[in-house]
């Protein structure tokens, strides 16, 4: 909270009777709340804040002034991400901060939604603490549908109103996460208004998530219903309705989520107004972090599919700070803010040489020069794998249904390349000694989700399309959206569960087995979501994981986040549950497999 004495100290920096802390000299100002880039700006920083912008601060500079000479780059504010999951990443909070920062990210807007699936409010202020002592600003929005869609799944936590009340109290609480659960919202659900009710009598923006391509009646309930942003959109129209209705766009572009494209043509071919669409990653693997980047990389990509470089700036800085209502403090260079700056040499080419985080220096080059928080975790964050028993072969059978004569009807989940929603395939399957099998040949492979929290033996099996195994193999993750059970999927019963004992073993992650031999693993023992190693340590072993899916046949883009969704069932159109299978655009459950 910025105080008097703060506000003092500015105004003397701006007025010449102080000297500044630093002062950048002579750069291209890129100054997104006016749309201009003004040439030869000087920016004066005082106490972490911006003092004065113009023409000429040498009126600025003491004899401890620190001075930067940027002739020849722009000088853009820090960049901000407007929603997204650390987790995601594999990565801790800190982990997450040092990977992404020298690239220019200077504010996060987290959904720790991941683990408090996994612990409750317990993990979320786990997020929220550790948030708090980042050198850049991390501020966490209280995940809403834990679990994201009650009486589907089995989360290791529930959270409600009293929670959401609770943590709307918290300093570095800035809103309530993704509102999945739509239909909720739409049919008027007490626990989803009751949230948002919690939400708005604090004054703190809810968040949206309407992942379902239905454009009529439901979705103008859900947005009559609170959410103000909304990530789940792919299509142009998703992006001209939300808009329309008063919604903020966000374009996210992560590992596998490639939605910008589609939805800039609102913008770039019909002309509607930038400002209320947002960037965003909303998942980012840790190997995209280390080769690609992070919100420079979205920026890059935004400008090369036709969006102006100011307007993408905008987008990627003043449209989220105002969105969440930190205009105040972060989202532009101009006096008072946090002097979150990028000093830039290509704004198409988007890579900055330096990144200011309240007015310190914390990168140069892609290279830290600050040290980061030392941060424990409690036991209880770190065991987090609960089986009843160690798994056999036969807990990964599929039982033709009594009666079936041959052949028999199953449900099957369809994997589309680079997109959260799956396709619900009726296929015709041939029975083996009365059960079905994985079928390489066909591109079937079985898909399991084995309850890991309370170690109840629950286990549920189906079938999945779109993987390409060619190969005996499995492969199981903890990572599992959103109640992270396990989930396994392969075409052998018996390597399906050694790879499971295997994740056990090792307190979760993602291991890959094939032929019997563990040819890919990476450890993620918090929660079994993240590593507290850093992003190029788990970004090497999580690409033995993504070499793993390739020796075993598979070639799709980015094939552990989208084996990672297969649990979501929020998203349609079929996914798995440790309850069944859930046909999510019916919002109920479907049996794998039917006579004909």
């Amino acid at each position: 909270m910025i105080s008097t004495d703060i506000y003092r100290a500015l105004i003397d920096v701006a007025m010449g009777r102080a000297a500044a802390d630093m002062v950048i000299r002579k750069g291209t100002w890129a100054c997104v709340q006016s749309g201009e880039f003004v040439p030869q700006t000087d920016i004066a920083i005082k106490e972490g804040r911006i003092a004065y912008v113009g023409p000429d601060a040498s009126h600025t500079i003491g004899e401890r002034t620190q001075v930067i000479e940027a002739t020849g780059h722009f000088l853009t504010p820090g960049l901000l991400d407007g929603h997204m999951h650390v987790e995601s990443g594999m990565l801790t909070v800190t982990e997450f901060v040092r990977a992404v920062a020298p690239h220019g990210t200077t504010a996060m807007f987290i959904d720790p939604h991941e683990i408090a699936n996994v612990f409750g409010l317990k993990g979320v202020k786990l997020m929220v603490d550790e948030a708090q002592q980042q050198p850049i600003h991390v501020w966490v929005q209280m995940p809403s549908c834990v679990p994201s869609a009650p009486g589907l799944e089995t989360p290791g936590a529930s959270i409600g109103p009293e929670e959401v009340a609770e943590a709307m109290r918290w300093p570095g609480i800035i809103g309530l996460g993704e509102m999945m659960n739509f239909p909720g919202v739409f049919n008027a659900d007490e626990k989803m208004l009751a949230e948002m009710v919690e939400t708005r009598k604090a004054g703190k923006v809810i968040g949206g998530h309407y992942a379902s391509p239905d454009l009529g009646l439901p979705f103008h309930g859900y947005v009559a219903g609170g959410p103000e942003d909304d990530h789940e959109g792919t299509r142009l129209e998703d992006a001209i309705a939300r808009v329309r209705q008063g919604m903020k766009a966000m374009l996210r572009y992560g590992s596998a989520w490639h939605d910008v494209a589609a939805q800039v043509k609102a913008i770039t071919q019909l002309g509607l107004d930038p400002r209320h669409f947002i960037l965003c990653t909303d998942d980012s693997h840790a190997e995209t972090l280390v080769e690609d980047g992070h919100m420079d990389r979205v920026l890059r990509h935004a400008i090369a599919e036709g969006l102006p470089p100011m307007t993408a700036l905008q987008m990627a800085t003043l449209n989220t700070a105002e969105h969440f209502g930190l205009a105040r403090e972060i989202g532009q260079i101009a006096p008072g803010r946090w002097a979150d700056i990028l000093i830039v040499p290509d704004l198409r080419d988007f890579r900055p040489r330096l990144v200011l985080a309240r007015g310190a220096v914390i990168a140069e080059e892609g290279k830290w020069l600050i040290e980061l928080p030392s941060i424990s975790y409690p036991q209880w964050a770190t065991h987090s794998v609960h089986l009843q028993r160690p798994l056999q072969a036969a807990d990964f059978t599929l039982a033709a249904p009594p009666g079936s004569n041959g052949r028999v009807r199953a449900n099957v989940i369809g994997v589309i390349e680079n997109q959260a929603p799956t396709r619900h395939l009726r296929l015709e399957i041939e029975v083996q000694d009365g059960r079905i099998q994985a079928d390489p040949g066909r591109d079937l492979a079985k898909v399991a989700l084995v309850e890991r929290h309370r170690g109840t033996g629950e286990i549920t099996v189906g079938l999945v399309s779109g993987f390409g195994f060619t190969a005996r193999c499995a492969i199981a993750s903890t990572v599992a959206h959103d109640s992270h059970h396990m989930i396994v999927v392969g075409t052998d019963d018996a390597l399906m569960a050694q790879a499971a004992n295997t994740l056990a073993e090792i307190g979760g992650g993602q291991v890959v087995i094939k032929d019997g031999e563990v040819i890919g693993k990476v450890e993620l023992p918090i929660a079994g979501l993240m590593s507290n190693e850093r992003a190029e340590v788990v970004a090497r072993k999580a690409a033995t994981v993504l070499e793993g899916f390739r020796a075993c046949g598979c070639r799709l883009n980015n094939p552990n986040m989208q084996l990672s969704l297969l649990a979501l069932v929020v998203i349609p159109e079929l996914r798995i549950s440790d309850k069944g299978l859930v046909d999510v655009t019916r919002f109920d459950f479907v049996p794998v497999l039917e006579r004909l």
